[in-house]
Parts: structure tokens; sequence; C-alpha cells
């Protein structure tokens, strides 16, 4: 099968979607499918051969992060340029209605088109703005995927209708197989370590909730760690912090190996993010790893973790509430053994095998009701000529 991927977020910066659009690539291609993906990317940017740039982006503040996205005339060109060289079977775009390549190459094409939708939030001003004229794009998916409950709600109160849920996607076996003894991570029973995962310099991972937590912990376990992992500076944070000493370290970005390593090796994990999100990638990774999980109660997290079954929940926003989460966890060793051993019996369900297994029953679903190749709007096709015959086309 030919498939076309539009990712709508640069490849320049690490993203979830980003993420998930390259390892959902890769898999298809594994099974034999002809993948293409298109997204935005500077100049110079390493991409994988089966990635097509989409020109430069802009970053726009978006959903408590920082969005990098491209549109416009040239990027349109590229889009129909793309699709009419790849003669695709199914046309796969994340995020149909986010103001960036996909919806240019939504409103491009015809044939069987899937959607894939990621976003969770509670109100939104451009998705209110933007709702009427999404209307006439979303009328030309065939299928729509969202990646959890969560991003399911956003799309049903926004933009109406609704979707098949398949989670995101993650790869389990590098954490089930990640060393447990690393001893830059590795916590014991007198000195438990607490990893923490994301960027520090976005308020909405919770990094200031963790900080207020770390000396009522510290109280219960003088002998514990806290690391701190991902990119940014947070220098408020880090000043006041600063205090514990090698209580409490950063330590930066961190390659896939060292995070798989980090998770399998640390007493917990924590994920004190207080909103903005529609899965839980890391907390997946870390049950696979085979990790304690003491995350937020959002609705995300709550339906990963089985509303507690498969890790400890405390209310968002509450410094106290984790704290004791986490002295909860790593004093009642049992409960904790009995919660990781349930995670490891579900966490199957988002590998990528489970996962593409899932998304090419949609292809499929599209593609039987839709009888015809993806194409370019007849208008477009018109277009498309008269730009191969401009100069530098």
């Amino acid at each position: 099968m030919r498939i076309g991927i539009v990712c709508p977020y640069s490849f320049d910066a690490h993203g979830g979607v980003q993420v998930h659009v390259t390892d959902l690539a890769q898999e298809l291609s594994r099974r034999g499918h002809d993948v293409s993906v298109l997204a935005p990317a500077s100049e110079g940017t390493d991409l994988p051969k089966w990635v097509t740039s989409a020109g430069d982006a802009l970053a726009i503040p978006y959903n408590g992060s920082v969005a990098r996205l491209n549109f416009g005339a040239a990027v349109a060109r590229r889009a129909r340029r793309w699709l009419a060289a790849g003669d695709f079977d199914v046309l796969h775009v994340h995020e149909p209605i986010t103001p960036s390549v996909g919806m240019l190459a939504l409103q491009a094409a015809t044939g069987p088109v899937v959607g894939t939708f990621h976003a969770a939030m509670d109100r939104s001003l451009a998705r209110e703005l933007v709702s009427p004229v999404a209307v006439p794009l979303l009328e030309k998916l065939s299928a729509r995927i969202a990646v959890s409950e969560e991003a399911r709600r956003t799309l049903v109160q926004h933009h109406g209708g609704d979707a098949v849920v398949i989670p995101n996607g993650v790869s389990i076996a590098p954490f089930a197989t990640a060393p447990r003894d690393d001893p830059r991570f590795r916590g014991t029973p007198q000195s438990p370590t607490i990893a923490f995962l994301g960027r520090l310099d976005e308020p909405r991972k919770g990094l200031t909730v963790l900080a207020a937590a770390v000396p009522a912990v510290l109280e219960a376990f003088p002998g514990a760690r806290f690391l701190v992992a991902g990119r940014g500076q947070a220098q408020e944070v880090r000043d006041s912090l600063a205090r514990y000493g090698d209580a409490v370290r950063f330590l930066g970005g961190v390659t896939e190996e060292d995070k798989a390593s980090l998770l399998a090796s640390a007493s917990c994990y924590v994920a004190p993010q207080t909103g903005g999100e529609s899965f839980g990638i890391v907390l997946v990774e870390a049950m696979a790893a085979g990790t304690s999980v003491v995350a937020s109660d959002i609705t995300a997290f709550s339906d990963v973790l089985g509303a507690g079954r498969y890790g400890t929940l405390f209310p968002r926003g509450d410094p106290q509430g984790l704290a004791h989460a986490v002295i909860t966890t790593l004093r009642d060793t049992e409960a904790a053994a009995a919660r990781r051993e349930a995670a490891a019996a579900v966490v199957t369900r988002y590998d990528w095998q489970t996962v593409t297994d899932a998304v090419l029953d949609v292809y499929d679903m599209a593609l039987s009701a839709a009888h015809t190749r993806v194409s370019l709007e007849p208008g477009s096709r018109t277009m498309l000529a008269r730009l191969r015959g401009k100069r530098g086309d």
C-alpha cells in the first residue's frame, strides 16, 4: 500500500506528534508498505529519506506549549507536488484542522483520507474561531482517529462528529529490557530515586509542583534523590532547589537509551502535569520499564493508569498530595508491586505492533468506503500544471 502521512509540526523539534508519525511510518515500512511523510523542516535538517520537507516553520504559542507550524501559498504548492508524486492509496493527516501543512494537504486531496486528532483541551478560542472553517475539511475525512478519550472529547466538543480511539504507540521492548541497576539512576529502599521527564520551561509539565513536594519527601526519606531530566532552563526552580545539593540533580536532555535506563532503575517516576495532555506516553514507557508511577489525576493520565490500578494518582497542582503519593508508594512496597504487576499485564496494548494493526484496520475501512486513490482536487491539478511551468517550481 502507498501511504502518505502529513505531520503539522516541524521535524526540527522533538515532540509527541512527530515521534508518533515517525514510529508509525517506520512500523508500516517494516511491514512492507511504501510510506512517505510530509512535514515542516528547516533547510539542512537531517531527515530520513522518506520525509519531504514542507519548508520552514514559525513558532506559535499553543495549548500551553510552542507549536512550530507552516502555512501559506508556498507550503500549499509543496503539498500539491507531494500529493501528485505520491499517488497514495490512502492519505493520513495528523491534526488536520491545525493551521499548518496538513490542513493544506487535506484541502487539496480527494479520495480516502484518515485524520488523527491528538490535542486535548477544555477551552480553546482558536478552536472556536476555526470551527466553522473546519466543517468542510472534516467532511473530507473518510475516517477519524483520536489518540485518547480526551482527544476524542475535544474533537466532539469543538467540531462534532466522532472518532475511533487508537492510543499513541510505544516501542515497549527497549523499556522492558532496559538495565535496572544503572548506578547513575538506581534507587534503594533507604535512598530511593524519583525521576521526572519533561520540558522544564513548560509550566503545564508541573516542575514547580514537584519542586514544592521535595521538602516533605526528603523529610520522610533523607537519602532520596530527585533526577530531573529534560531540556529548558527553569532557572527560578533550579535556584529554589539549590539548597538541597545533590539530592536534586538536573540531568538535561537524555538519550533514548538513558531514558529507558533511568525509568527502569528509578524507584518511581512522577508525572505532575497540570493539564493540556491528551495521553501519557512517558507513563506507558515507565509502566513498560517496570517502574512505579505517580501521576496527577488529569483525565488522560487516569485513563492510562486505569483510574489508579496501574499507578498512584494525586490531585493535580497539589504538592502535598504529590509528596504523600510518593512517600506512600515508597513505603508500601507490596501495594506498589501489585500495581506494577497489573501494569505489566496491560501495557502491551500500547505497543506499536498492536497500535499499527488498529490503524491498518482504519485504512482498510477508509479504502473500502472510497474505492479510489488519493488525488488532487480538479482545481488543484490545474494549478499544479501552471506551477510546474514556472521556473523554480
